[in-house]
């Protein structure tokens, strides 16, 4: 009884993980790149994938907080980040794919901080 309880729990999280985890093409548009600047307002390292929040500035000054989604952890970590690469008042520069329903929300294929240029293990140009 107590192996069936267990096998099905693990069944429950790993569907829970796959429902989690979408396509790069239903949300994001490859032929829409965007080059986004500001500082860092929130962190969240966490499977399926990284998400951190910038907030930008327009050239009429007003400010729009974007969620910029990177790839997995692991991914992340194969790159060189740590949970503590980006931190809250950071300065950073993003280019990525924007997202199809219109929203200040991007998919990171490159992260620039400090000079340095970092990748984002971005599911782009990855097989859906």
């Amino acid at each position: 009884m107590k192996a069936l309880l267990i096998g099905v729990v693990a069944a429950l999280l790993t569907a829970t993980s796959v429902l989690a985890h979408h396509s790069f093409s239903a949300e994001y548009d490859a032929s829409k790149p965007v080059t986004l600047e500001g500082v860092v307002t929130k962190v969240e390292w966490a499977n399926p994938h990284v998400y951190f929040y910038i907030n930008v500035k327009d050239a009429n000054g007003k400010i729009t907080n974007w969620a910029l989604e990177m790839g997995q952890p692991a991914g992340l970590q194969r790159q060189g980040w740590t949970k503590n690469t980006l931190q809250i008042g950071s300065q950073v520069k993003v280019e990525g794919s924007l997202a199809r329903n219109g929203t200040p929300l991007a998919n990171a294929r490159n992260v620039f901080m400090n000079g340095k240029k970092l990748g984002a293990a971005s599911s782009e140009g990855q097989r859906d």
